[in-house]
C-alpha cells in the first residue's frame, strides 16, 4: 500500500508550510513510506531531529555510503568509564534515509535538535512497522498515540522538543514547503510546544567535537537496524534501479538460500548426498513456523534470534551457525586509507570499542525498538587444527558409541521391524466375496476390478488377513546403492553392551578423519545390520564363508542371511532388492521384505545416518557439549 494517502496531508500538515512526519527510528519500511511521501511533494526544506553540530560528519558518512560508519559525540565520564552518543550512518535509518534523498535531489537541509552534554535517550517498543503494507503511515502512527510516553515537565526532552519547535518557526520565515522528520514518541508534543510558542533554552555546550569513524565490519550488526544481509540486499536494489517494496520478506527468503548455498558448500564430501533433505518443502514448514514464532513475540516479523531459533530446530546446529554468520555478513567495507586516517570502532549493546581499546559507554540517538541478549545454544564448527590434534591423541586401544544414539537408532529399528511384520501378515491376505462378514474390511481393488454396473447386485470382496507367523530378527540397512569402497572404508562389527541393544555390523565413513571434539569421532554409515535380540557372532568382514559377497551390499545381506534363525530379513534401501540379493538370500533358505527408504522423511535418515565414535567410556561425561543433535 503507499505511504501517501488522503489522510496524510490533515494528519501531517501543522501549517500551510510545514509537515510534521513522525518516524520510527531503525526501520527500512518507513524509510521507504518517508521516501515515497518527499517525492509527493516539492519541498524545499528537510528538517531532522539531530543537533546542529553533527551536520559535517553525518554528511560526510552518507556521500560514503553504503559503506556503514558512526559519527561520535564525546560526553563527560562517568563512573570513571568513558561515555558518549552516536549516530549510525546506515541507508536503512529513516532519517539517514531522508537527507540522504534530500542531498541527491538539491534539497536544503536543518538540524533541528538541540545540542546537549549528556543526551537522555526515550525508548519506546513501537508496533512493527511492516504494518505499513497495509496502512497509511498517518493510520499507523495515529494507533501509536494513545500510547504514547508524555515527557517529564522540566525534562531534558521536553527542552529538546521547545527548542526544535522554535526552529521550526525560524525555518517558516525562509522555505515554502518544510518536512519535519521527527520521532514518533515525540510527535504530539512537538506539535504542542509549535502551536503554543513555548519559551526554549539555548543549546548547551558539548564535551568534544563529533567525529566521523568508520566501522569494524564484524560488528556492524550491532550498529545496522535491519540485518547486514538485508542491508546489503536494499544497497544492491538501489543500485540496480529496482523495487524494495516486499524486501523485508522477500530478504528473508535469500538470507535462507544463500545460507543453504553456503552451508552445502561447507560440508565434508562424504556428507554432500546427506544434505539433499534441505528441500524447498523443509524451508516452507521453517517459513511457517518463523512466522509462528514472531506471532507468538507479538511482532509481524521475526528477529535473528526467532531466525536462528527455528533453523536449529529445523536443519541443526551447522546450519543455524551459518545462517547466523550469513545474516551478518555485509561486503560494503571500509577501504584501507580510511581505516588508516580515522580510527575504526567496534560496535557493541550499549559499547563503543576505538582502535586503541578504550571502550565507552553509548546511547543510539536513532534507536529503534528495545533490544537485549537471548542465550541459543549452538555448537560451532571446529578448527581443522584442532581436528588434526584430536586425531593424533586417539587410542587405538578403546572405542564405544554414544548411549542417546544408540537408543534412537534402536528405536527406529524397532518402528521397522513393526512395519516388516504388518507386510509380512500382508503378504498372506486372503480375498473372498462378501456372505456375512466384511472380515478385516473391504478390498477395493478386487471390487473394482470384478465390478459390473449391468448386475443389479455387483459382488463386493472383503480381505482376511491372517495373524503373522514368525518375527523379524535381523534389519539390514543400505543407505547407498551402489556403495563406493573407498568412501566407507571402515568396517567393524560391535556387540551389545546390554540386552536392550543389538549387534551391529556396518560399513562406515572413518571416523578419524572428521574428529569433532576430544576423543569424539562423526561418522556416516554406508550400511548397517541389526541382530536383536543380540546375541555375539563372527565378524562378517572376516568370516571366509561369506568371501563369495562381491560387494558391500552383498556381504552385510549375506552376513545377515547367514545368522538369522528367522526365515525373513528385512532389507531398507533406497531401490528394490536387486535379483543377486535375492539368489544371496536363497542361498541360506531366507527371504528380503523389502521397505523403501523413501518411506521415512530424509531429516530422520540423515540423523540416523551420523553417529559418534567415543574414545572411551568415560569421554561419555563430556560427549554432549561437542555432539550435535
Amino acid at each position: 500500500m503507499s505511504a501517501v494517502s488522503p489522510q496524510d496531508h490533515a494528519v501531517f500538515r501543522l501549517s500551510p508550510r510545514l509537515y510534521v512526519v513522525p518516524i520510527r527510528h531503525g526501520s527500512a519500511d518507513v524509510a521507504r513510506a518517508v521516501r515515497e511521501l518527499s517525492l509527493a511533494h516539492r519541498f524545499d526544506c528537510v528538517s531532522l531531529p539531530l543537533p546542529a553540530s553533527v551536520e559535517e560528519p553525518v554528511e560526510e558518512g552518507i556521500r560514503r555510503l553504503p559503506v556503514v560508519s558512526v559519527v561520535v559525540m564525546p560526553e563527560p565520564d562517568r563512573d570513571e568509564r568513558s561515555a558518549c552518543s552516536y549516530i549510525p550512518v546506515d541507508p536503512c535509518q529513516p532519517v539517514i534515509a531522508t537527507i540522504r534523498m534530500a542531498m541527491e535531489e538539491g534539497i536544503d537541509r536543518a538540524y533541528l535538535d538541540r545540542d546537549v552534554t549528556v543526551y537522555e535517550a526515550t525508548e519506546y517498543p513501537a508496533p512493527d512497522p511492516y504494518a505499513l503494507k497495509s496502512v497509511s503511515l498517518a493510520a499507523f502512527s495515529g494507533a501509536t498515540l494513545p500510547f504514547l510516553p508524555y515527557p517529564k515537565p522540566q525534562s531534558q526532552r521536553w527542552s529538546r522538543l521547545k527548542w526544535m519547535a522554535f526552529k521550526l518557526h525560524e525555518l517558516e520565515l525562509d522555505y515554502r514547503l518544510i518536512l519535519c522528520v521527527c520521532s514518533v514518541e515525540d510527535w504530539p508534543w512537538l506539535r504542542y510546544a509549535y502551536q503554543n510558542r513555548w519559551p526554549y533554552e539555548r543549546p548547551e555546550p558539548l564535551e568534544g567535537r563529533p567525529a566521523l569513524h568508520p566501522v569494524e565490519p564484524r560488528t556492524s550488526y550491532f550498529l545496522l537496524c535491519e540485518l547486514p544481509f538485508l542491508t546489503e540486499l536494499f544497497e544492491r536494489r538501489r543500485a540496480e534501479a529496482r523495487s524494495d517494496v516486499h524486501l523485508s520478506v522477500d530478504g528473508i527468503k535469500e538470507l535462507l538460500l544463500e545460507t543453504r548455498l553456503r552451508w552445502l558448500a561447507t560440508r565434508p564430501a562424504h556428507l554432500q548426498q546427506e544434505s539433499n533433505w534441505v528441500t524447498p518443502q523443509l524451508l516452507q514448514m521453517y517459513l511457517q513456523y518463523v512466522r509462528n514464532l514472531a506471532l507468538g513475540e507479538h511482532r509481524l516479523t521475526p528477529d535473528l534470534y526467532t531466525l536462528a531459533l527455528a533453523a536449529k530446530q529445523f536443519a541443526g546446529d551447522e546450519f543455524a551457525v551459518t545462517l547466523l554468520e550469513t545474516a551478518k555478513s555485509y561486503r560494503y567495507e571500509p577501504d584501507e586509507a580510511w581505516r588508516v586516517t580515522s580510527q575504526p570502532h567496534a560496535v557493541g549493546l550499549g559499547l563503543l570499542e576505538s582502535s586503541e581499546g578504550r571502550v565507552s559507554i553509548a546511547k543510539n540517538r536513532l534507536g529503534g525498538a528495545p533490544v537485549s541478549w537471548r542465550t541459543l545454544s549452538l555448537k560451532p564448527r571446529q578448527d581443522p587444527g584442532q581436528r588434526r590434534q584430536w586425531a593424533y591423541r586417539w587410542s587405538p586401544l578403546g572405542q564405544c558409541s554414544w548411549p542417546p544414539e544408540d537408543n534412537r537408532i534402536e528405536g527406529f529399528t524397532t518402528h521397522v521391524r513393526e512395519q516388516s511384520k504388518a507386510l509380512l501378515g500382508e503378504d498372506l491376505a486372503r480375498v473372498d466375496k462378501f456372505t456375512t462378514s466384511i472380515r478385516d474390511g473391504i478390498d477395493m481393488r478386487e471390487t473394482l476390478r470384478h465390478w459390473n454396473p449391468r448386475k443389479p447386485s455387483p459382488d463386493i470382496y472383503v480381505k482376511e488377513i491372517p495373524p503373522s507367523r514368525g518375527t523379524v530378527e535381523i534389519v539390514v540397512f543400505v543407505f547407498e546403492v551402489p556403495a563406493d569402497s573407498g568412501k566407507f572404508s571402515w568396517r567393524a562389527t560391535w556387540y551389545a553392551e546390554h540386552a536392550e541393544e543389538s549387534t551391529l555390523c556396518f560399513y562406515a565413513t572413518p571416523f578419524l578423519e572428521n574428529m569433532v571434539g576430544p576423543g569424539i569421532g562423526q561418522s556416516q554409515y554406508g550400511g548397517a545390520l541389526f541382530l536383536f535380540p543380540p546375541r555375539p557372532i563372527p565378524d562378517i568382514w572376516e568370516d571366509p564363508r561369506l568371501d563369495f559377497a562381491h560387494t558391500l551390499e552383498e556381504r552385510l545381506i549375506a552376513g545377515a542371511s547367514l545368522h538369522s534363525l528367522e526365515k525373513h530379513v528385512t532389507l531398507v534401501s533406497p531401490v528394490p532388492p536387486l535379483a543377486r540379493w535375492k539368489q544371496i538370500a536363497g542361498r541360506f533358505e531366507r527371504k528380503l521384505i523389502p521397505v523403501s527408504l523413501s518411506r521415512f522423511s530424509g531429516q530422520t535418515v540423515a540423523r540416523l545416518r551420523r553417529f559418534h565414535v567415543l574414545n572411551g567410556h568415560e569421554i561419555r561425561s563430556f560427549a554432549g557439549q561437542f555432539i550435535q543433535g
